[in-house]
């Protein structure tokens, strides 16, 4: 073998040696990814910064040091944010001296109070970086503390102290914190605060905690018709108040909503936090739902959502039973929800979010604590008054008619596209029989050997799998002929069975849930990127449906000792080793793939309903903004090469210089 093949060339001697390792220190990681902490850099992502310093208010207000918090917004796109709690600690922090504490929370990731529970017994902050993110992307920050009897303030700038805590003089009639910000145009661009989003923000926290009264302010030149200068709210029915207003006198299915609150039991002493319910069924709507844990939205549901599911289709199930109903047995939590208006708020310690954004609760003992609290007050709503229970019961077996009926159809037509013409199904398709008693799933994997692992791990009466080979034609950007003749497509229309473009119809799908199923990494992403584009473009009334999900792997398996735990990026697998495995010695295992995986790993994580996670893909309802993803889709997938030079140029910056590494 010839030397040359060793030599030192400017590819292998220059580009990666010891100074091409960086150690990003202080709150530089933050301005340098801050997707990883808020999300992104976008409109929601600006609007989170507003949400993780008024979640610090509420902190103070749930642990019952803090009655009132305002909400301003002035003009150069400034928000303060002020409470009459205790105030953040100004002394010096014994650990790092010279420093005063308030410096630290400001600076220093994972600083707060809310990681012993001493301090705060349930919170919505847990990590200890939100204030400090916050800092981080901020142009100007002001932190002003009124703290015995003194008043104090501190500037930054970008995440650094521009001078030491000054000490302002005494404040015999004021306490608390007041946290004022400008987000930072190098991080956000010209993005500003919308008036009409923080209003709704402040409204909404007020509900979430009874005792709360916050007021909102704006700069006159902000203020709209829907959005006043000066508003305060107070709502000592909490929830109830919120679900009235919602409800606008609409007539529902029974006259008074079921709403609730009810404290967990308490463990060796120590109270493990409370629930607070408000339902209502309107007789025409589509309904809505509303979660929340410990003030904290969380858009996506997660175990408390499961608890409230279980709770009311059990309850419901076990009324039918008491009347001698015995088709009510066959009744899902989906036919008790459908339709309604629900709201639940729970307080818990310790809770376990999926993301830094904290948009799905994830915490295992969320799901036992709601059941068990929602439950018993569900028996008695509906035993309490038996004309209301039966009304409530009928509504809801009307849905689960219309729901058997429809499966009923789907199973006419895959056994006779089974049985009578076999051959019509692409022959890689593996079928779900269809005789369980749970909703059928049709899921999308690449290639054979993810098919293989998925196969193995799947239930074979209401799961099939089809097996896709590679990355599956752009439709956005490939003629009507092309598309029609690509068969990975076509074997995907043949199994799905409802049809494309205007002969789309979702009643005739053959299975109740279209899962995309690809690996954690890059290319699986692109993969279902792909999917997704093909289902707006060729099947969207499918997607408007509901009927699409993304399936959410796991990308690192994380041992330490007997416990284990799978996280599904790195942001995840950040998360998990510095609150579940803090201070513990951590195994990491990374997954190539599905077909990686072994069965029994697959189910658990990905397949099986009970301990998977699902990302219903959807469409916004409003004709404007289905016009505006269409031209997002257009951009990104479309012919025009130009649209994503520009679309990538403009968001480079946003890259994470991890990923582009590995």
């Amino acid at each position: 073998m010839s030397d040359d093949l060793f030599a030192d060339t400017p590819a292998s001697s220059g580009d990666y040696d010891a100074s091409s390792i960086e150690v990003l220190e202080g709150l530089e990681p933050v301005r340098r990814r801050p997707g990883m902490y808020i999300g992104g850099t976008d409109e929601r992502a600006l609007h989170h910064l507003v949400a993780e310093v008024l979640d610090n208010a509420m902190d103070e207000a749930v642990a019952g040091h803090a009655t009132r918090i305002e909400m301003r917004l002035d003009e150069g796109n400034r928000v303060t944010i002020t409470d009459n709690g205790r105030g953040m600690p100004v002394a010096e922090h014994p650990k790092y001296p010279g420093k005063s504490t308030l410096e630290v929370i400001l600076t220093m990731l994972h600083s707060g109070g809310k990681f012993s529970g001493k301090a705060y017994a349930t919170s919505g902050g847990l990590h200890g970086v939100g204030v400090s993110v916050v800092n981080a992307l901020s142009s100007d920050t002001r932190i002003e503390v009124a703290r015995d009897r003194q008043l104090y303030a501190q500037r930054f700038s970008r995440g650094l102290a521009l001078g030491p805590v000054e000490e302002l003089g005494p404040t015999p009639n004021r306490r608390g914190t007041t946290v004022s910000f400008v987000p930072d145009t190098e991080i956000f661009g010209e993005r500003e605060f919308s008036a009409k989003r923080l209003f709704k923000l402040a409204r909404s926290k007020a509900y979430l905690f009874a005792g709360v009264e916050i007021r909102w302010k704006c700069a006159a030149s902000l203020a709209r018709d829907d959005v006043p200068e000066d508003a305060v709210f107070k709502f000592p029915g909490g929830l109830a108040d919120h679900l009235a207003e919602q409800l606008a006198g609409r007539e529902c299915v029974t006259a008074q909503p079921f709403v609730g609150r009810q404290d967990f039991p308490a463990t060796g002493g120590v109270s493990q936090g409370r629930v607070e319910w408000a339902i209502a069924w309107p007789l025409w709507s589509e309904g809505s739902a509303s979660w929340y844990c410990n003030t904290v939205p969380t858009p996506d549901g997660g175990t408390h959502e499961q608890g409230l599911r279980g709770a009311l289709a059990k309850g419901l199930r076990g009324f039918g039973e008491l009347i001698g109903q015995k088709k009510a047995k066959d009744l899902t939590a989906d036919d008790v929800m459908t339709g309604a208006e629900v709201m639940l708020s729970v307080f818990i310690r310790d809770p376990q979010f999926q993301s830094q954004t904290k948009d799905r609760l994830t915490s295992p003992e969320a799901a036992r604590l709601v059941e068990a609290a929602v439950r018993d007050h569900f028996d008695h709503f509906l035993s309490d008054n038996m004309d209301r229970g039966r009304a409530l019961l009928g509504q809801v077996m009307e849905r689960m008619d219309e729901r058997l009926k429809r499966k009923a159809e789907r199973e006419i037509k895959r056994k006779t596209a089974t049985n009578a013409r076999k051959l019509r199904l692409p022959g890689k398709l593996t079928d779900c029989s269809g005789e369980g008693s749970g909703e059928t799933e049709l899921f999308i994997v690449e290639g054979d050997s993810a098919g293989g692992s998925a196969k193995q791990a799947r239930d074979r009466k209401t799961q099939a799998i089809l097996p896709i080979r590679g990355k599956i034609l752009n439709v956005a950007s490939a003629s009507a002929d092309k598309i029609r003749a690509n068969q990975e497509i076509a074997d995907l229309v043949l199994a799905l069975g409802c049809g494309t473009r205007k002969d789309c119809d979702p009643a005739t799908l053959r299975y109740d849930r279209v899962v995309i199923m690809t690996d954690a990494d890059v290319d699986g992403a692109h993969i279902a990127t792909l999917l997704m584009t093909f289902f707006f473009q060729e099947m969207p009334e499918l997607v408007r449906a509901g009927h699409l999900f993304l399936a959410q792997p796991p990308l690192y398996r994380l041992t330490a000792g007997k416990e284990s735990r799978y996280a599904r990026d790195d942001a995840h697998r950040a998360e998990l080793e510095t609150t579940v495995f803090k201070g513990k010695k951590v195994e990491v295992g990374r997954f190539k793939g599905l077909g990686e995986m072994n069965p029994g790993q697959l189910r658990e994580t990905t397949m099986a309903p009970e301990s998977r996670s699902l990302i219903r893909i959807t469409l916004p309802p409003e004709f404007e903004q289905r016009a505006a993803v269409k031209e997002l889709v257009d951009q990104l997938m479309g012919r025009n090469p130009e649209h994503r030079f520009n679309f990538i140029q403009n968001r480079a910056g946003e890259i994470d210089r991890e990923l582009i590494d590995a």
